[in-house]
């Protein structure tokens, strides 16, 4: 087979990573920074490093896997939309945080939708739908569209789609299109967000093909789904919401190719966070209640992810020892730039550093800076002291010791930083791993200094056990591996048995390193092997795969398991077909052009059954898939009344999976 091209973005780095499918190999690796204010830069700069001579010949796929989704949906951000409600009113707003993630984007009642048995309620108001989008149209980039009960009967649906295509041209999501789920209310959020994420996500794709055409690559592009599954850039586009957890995602499933491990859980540390997930069977637990982001419940089929505010990059936290006397510091939950990596590109950071080490006191505020990271775009928008603290950021980063006095430009820093124009530096566990010899290439002077300050202000915390820097390294290391083996392990037992009391305070005290003279001692046994994924993993986890009495398996490439997970997934495409029984031996079949009545329920599952294999195999020819199979199950609900069983209602499932298709095999076709 061809070779394969990975590609993965994430909060810190951008991963590539050329794979030979046929031996297995991952052939060449690269990364670099993640340009969070253009993706396609840092993807760009990743690709000439993993292929410095262009194309290395024919490559049958190259495959994304993206933080764009999940960062938007957090941040608030994304392109103005018009929610067309049929069928509902007002009301709506209040539930599911449908009014909150709306943000102020339009929102119009049309007359319409049907019943929990798929008839129409009342008519569609088409005149009502025709002048709302024709009124809105001007001033958004989408629509989204959610009737009452779309999953019952899209009819409705379907025909104010074709208004907004017909009368607008601008991209339109339907709610039946995302989900086969009841609760109206969450149906239309999540199709709020995918018809506001349409945009960002046709952007990225199409700038990622200018960069594989600029290296003389012509060939597929796929984009890695929430549940780890692949789908053509193309079908992507227009579902973009179902990448939200695109990154842990494949992280996951190229941590479990790597490792060769069947039932695992896999830990994959990052720079901000840490994303912990169970294998079972070579295939990640999905949350089946729909993945959270944001604050916002989704009813989109993701992994089922614990992610934790825990990474190489997380600002380590001086404690009062009044207060917490197992240990000196706590990390995360926000990230921080390295101060060793920080004074790699401002030399001059090294010389702040060191008057404030030399200090005999710390004040609160030395060894924390503030660096410009992008411009912008807008400056009228900028409150006083957000301007004139970009004007002093200008020239390099500028300490925050020398701000104590100012409060409007503490203010204004804090502003850029919630922007995402500045980042705080500050003391981490990568300046930690420099000191400990398991990090080099950046400062180590810088992050002796950085150490020497959080010693000193550890001292003035009540912390007298830490007579060098050697000691903070190896305080922060140990406080790392303790966070970590907390979460697993918490994880752990949620997954297990969410609702079982003390696990939390058991787990704590289990994930702590034995304390001499304790009066009770708790051990874990985690059941499964930890897999590690990440840059940092083998610096970490095998003393948390020891903290939790299993096997810590560290995958050769394990720091670009993520490129290697967008490129060894499989399509997976799933349909539903309800049947419902409205009047007694009467049994319906929800079609997508109405519902069909059966006396017999045989002739009912029959249908269901070719509907449900059809629309699923033609999903997974068009998200890129060939040589497809297709399983079926079948989800029965009945009761007992008065003694007889009797049918309430079926669900029959289809799911096709196939893998990519290659540039060759294409053009075969």
């Amino acid at each position: 087979m061809a070779l394969l091209l990975g590609i993965d973005t994430g909060g810190t780095y951008t991963d590539a990573a050329l794979y030979d499918s046929a031996s297995r190999r991952v052939l060449r690796s690269a990364k670099a920074f993640t340009t969070k204010h253009d993706l396609a830069v840092g993807i760009g700069e990743a690709l000439r490093a993993v292929l410095p001579g262009g194309n290395p010949g024919e490559i049958g796929f190259a495959s994304l896997s993206t933080t764009l989704a999940t960062n938007t949906i957090v941040e608030g951000h994304g392109s103005p939309v018009c929610l067309l409600l049929i069928g509902q009113g007002a009301e709506s707003l209040g539930r599911s945080g449908l009014g909150e993630v709306l943000k102020g984007d339009p929102v119009a009642y049309i007359p319409g939708g049907h019943s929990p048995m798929g008839e129409a309620q009342q008519p569609l108001d088409e005149a009502a739908a025709r002048a709302a989008i024709e009124q809105h149209a001007a001033n958004v980039s989408a629509f989204a569209v959610a009737g009452y009960f779309a999953t019952r009967n899209p009819s409705h649906e379907r025909a104010v789609a074709a208004m907004v295509r017909e009368t607008t041209g601008l991209p339109v999501t339907c709610s039946h299109e995302l989900t086969s789920n009841l609760d109206a209310p969450r149906r239309a959020l999540t199709t709020t967000l995918n018809a506001r994420l349409i945009r960002l996500l046709h952007d990225l794709v199409h700038a990622v093909q200018g960069e594989l055409a600029a290296l003389g690559i012509d060939t597929p592009l796929m984009v890695v789904k929430g549940d780890g599954s692949l789908v053509s850039a193309e079908a992507a586009i227009l579902r973009p919401v179902e990448t939200i957890l695109s990154g842990p995602a494949a992280s996951v499933v190229g941590a479990t190719h790597l490792s060769g491990h069947a039932d695992a859980f896999v830990a994959d540390i990052g720079g901000t966070t840490t994303d912990i997930a169970l294998i079972r069977n070579g295939h990640p637990r999905l949350n089946g209640k729909g993945a959270t982001v944001g604050g916002w419940r989704t009813m989109v089929e993701a992994i089922d992810v614990t992610a934790i505010g825990l990474g190489g990059d997380s600002e380590v936290h001086v404690l009062e020892r009044a207060t917490r006397p197992e240990q000196p510091f706590e990390l995360g939950p926000r990230r921080a730039l390295p101060l060793s990596l920080l004074a790699l590109r401002a030399p001059s950071v090294e010389t702040t550093l060191a008057y404030q080490a030399g200090k005999a006191r710390a004040e609160r505020e030395d060894g924390l800076f503030i660096w410009k990271i992008r411009e912008a775009a807008d400056l009228q928008a900028l409150s006083r002291g957000e301007q004139e603290m970009l004007k002093r950021l200008h020239d390099g980063p500028v300490s925050l010791g020398g701000l104590q006095e100012d409060y409007v430009l503490r203010q204004g820093a804090q502003r850029l930083v919630e922007r995402g124009l500045a980042i705080r530096a500050a003391f981490t566990p990568s300046d930690a791993a420099h000191l400990r010899g398991d990090l080099s290439g950046w400062s180590l002077r810088a992050a002796e200094l950085g150490a020497e300050i959080w010693r000193k202000k550890a001292q003035a915390a009540g912390w007298n056990e830490l007579p060098d820097t050697a000691s903070v390294g190896a305080a922060v290391y140990e406080q790392l591996t303790y966070q970590a083996a907390q979460a697993v392990a918490a994880a752990a037992a949620t997954a297990e048995n969410p609702d079982e009391p003390g696990v939390a305070a058991l787990v704590r005290r289990a994930a702590r390193k034995p304390r001499e003279g304790a009066l009770l001692s708790v051990g874990l046994r985690l059941g499964h092997p930890l897999v590690a994924a990440g840059a940092s993993a083998g610096t970490y986890f095998p003393a948390v795969g020891e903290r939790l009495a299993t096997e810590a398996v560290v995958p050769l490439h394990a720091e670009v398991c993520n490129a290697v997970g967008a490129v060894v997934g499989a399509v997976i495409q799933r349909a539903t077909v309800l049947i419902s029984s409205p009047l007694g031996e009467r049994y319906r079949v929800h079609l997508d052009d109405g519902g069909r009545d059966f006396t017999d329920l045989e002739r009912a599952y029959a249908l269901a059954e070719e509907t449900a294999r059809r629309q699923a195999f033609a999903a997974a020819e068009r998200a890129g898939a060939g040589g497809i199979a297709v399983t079926m199950e079948r989800d029965d609900l009945r009761a007992s009344v008065g003694g007889t069983e009797t049918f309430i209602e079926s669900r029959v499932r289809a799911t096709a999976v196939g893998r990519p298709m290659t540039a060759a095999q294409r053009a075969a076709e």
